[in-house]
């Protein structure tokens, strides 16, 4: 009897406890969190983000990490599939809107002021995709969703690429209504007055891995609403960052801060979670960020002094630009790996690695063999959690076939990094409709203030046909010349300038 209630004993002991034979995965993904906006790389005074120096503590931090894209459903669908969106087709975030676009095509009334005309970007990321997260469902994993998907609603949401559980639900391009309650989500409302959306996102996933079956590995998107507009935080945190706030700093929204604040705060959450699990050693943690800061719209703050400023959300420097550009600001985002079995505890790489790398580089790690017929532009960087080097001759190429009239816009266009170089080729913006190209070296000049497109013509020749390789082999569709094209519309002069001031403030209250 004695011998039966131990074996009894033994086997609740071990169906209480996660399984170890396959490691788990959360995948955290900011959005529109800029590299400067961290403290991991020593460029903000004035934002807190102690939790991610904690997550950092544990694995190794990415100096050199890019988005596939300077905007969201295009980086999303990139780390889902491994695609660029060059392949994917998803070169834009308008999967929120009605209509239903599978294959990208050219405009059809492209507008006379522009040389080229552009893309209409596919708005749904494709059912029959073998996603990252299928994979994982395949191979036994338990799966969840929550936050921010910009991929699809239904038929095309989270619960129909792979995951079990998926909250909110939620198609939009950000929190409903607000960031703090009420929310006009249609099918998840508030527990109490004023509820932060992070909080209650953190909650809703701390209470998944407490209850999800144990026996099984889980695969989790962490995927946050924060820092993306509406831009509205805790009313105790913007007291706090107030008191903080140096105008003379390019970052001084104490808004924004605030929201940087809890965004830090729900991962800390995460973190202590697993640690109370005792499940921290076999879980890899991934943090980044799908494109860049926000420097175009506009918030109004208070200073303890009951003075209010108008301040944009963010500033990137010392890059340039930011979200939807394509200079650094845009796609150079921050990003942490942790998994203790592999990663050096407390490291730093600057190997260039892009979103598109999660795909091979998590399935390598948990020992699942990718989809047969299904091409990945990433590669696996698992070299990285050791300091080494990874081989990446031909560099990583983004996307961005689109002209948003923000900060530092330029139209549209295609960019290569490879070592220090980086060029972005401007599509038939030179003399004849040929394309005009900018070249910077990112060793000398990370803020690329220095075209050099003139002085190193053959680094020119050398890139551009990375990029051409990498346009036909993915058989992709690229903006072509403008037939319709009127020169006495053409202002190339307003080309990286934002007209009429921040975006969502009124002229009034700019002046």
């Amino acid at each position: 009897m004695k011998k039966s209630f131990f074996l009894l004993s033994i086997f609740f002991l071990m169906a209480s406890v996660y399984s170890q034979d396959k490691p788990n995965v959360i995948f955290i993904l900011a959005d529109d969190l800029g590299w400067s906006d961290v403290t991991l790389y020593g460029k903000t005074k004035l934002y807190e983000t102690p939790n991610l120096e904690r997550l950092a503590a544990r694995g190794i931090t990415y100096t050199h990490a890019y988005s596939a894209s300077p905007l969201c459903s295009p980086t999303r669908a990139s780390i889902l599939t491994g695609q660029t969106p060059l392949r994917t087709g998803v070169t834009a975030p308008t999967a929120h809107l009605g209509e239903v676009i599978l294959k990208p095509v050219l405009e059809k009334n492209p507008n006379k002021s522009n040389k080229s005309v552009n893309l209409v970007s596919v708005t749904r990321l494709n059912n029959e995709l073998p996603t990252l997260v299928k994979q994982f469902k395949k191979a036994g994993y338990s799966t969840a969703h929550f936050g921010k998907w910009h991929l699809g609603a239904e038929p095309y949401s989270p619960l129909q690429h792979g995951f079990d559980v998926d909250i909110p639900h939620w198609p939009g391009p950000g929190p409903a209504g607000s960031f703090v309650a009420p929310w006009k989500f249609k099918d998840f409302k508030e527990k109490f007055v004023n509820e932060h959306i992070e909080d209650r996102m953190a909650d809703e996933a701390v209470s998944w891995l407490r209850n999800v079956d144990k026996s099984k590995p889980f695969y989790m998107n962490y995927w946050q609403f924060s820092v993306h507009a509406p831009f509205d935080a805790k009313e105790g945190l913007k007291k706090y960052y107030s008191t903080k706030v140096d105008l003379t700093d390019p970052q001084h929204s104490s808004t924004y801060a605030a929201m940087v604040h809890s965004m830090d705060q729900a991962v800390g959450r995460l973190l202590d979670e697993i640690d109370r699990l005792g499940i921290a050693d076999n879980t890899i943690i991934v943090f980044t960020s799908d494109n860049g800061g926000n420097m175009y719209d506009g918030i109004t703050d208070i200073l303890p002094s009951g003075e209010k400023y108008i301040a944009p959300p963010t500033s990137n420097k010392p890059l340039r630009g930011g979200k939807a550009t394509m200079f650094e600001g845009g796609i150079r985002v921050p990003t942490i790996i942790s998994y203790p079995k592999m990663t050096i505890p407390g490291t730093r790489s600057d190997e260039i690695i892009q979103s598109t790398d999660f795909y091979p580089t998590l399935l390598k790690v948990a020992n699942i063999s990718k989809p047969k017929d299904h091409i990945v532009d990433g590669i696996d960087i698992t070299a990285t959690f050791k300091g080494e080097k990874i081989k990446r001759s031909n560099g990583i190429v983004t996307y961005f076939p689109h002209q948003p009239m923000v900060p530092d816009w330029l139209p549209a266009s295609i960019s290569v990094h490879l070592g220090d170089w980086k060029l972005i080729r401007l599509f038939h913006q030179g003399k004849d409709f040929k394309h005009d190209y900018l070249l910077y070296n990112l060793k000398w000049d990370i803020g690329e203030h220095n075209d050099l497109s003139d002085v190193y013509p053959s680094k020119i020749t050398e890139l551009d046909q990375i990029i051409e390789d990498n346009i036909k082999e993915s058989n992709a569709v690229v903006p072509v010349p403008n037939t319709l094209f009127d020169p006495a519309k053409y202002a190339p002069e307003n080309v990286g300038i934002q007209k009429g001031g921040y975006k969502g403030v009124k002229k009034m209250e700019i002046n």
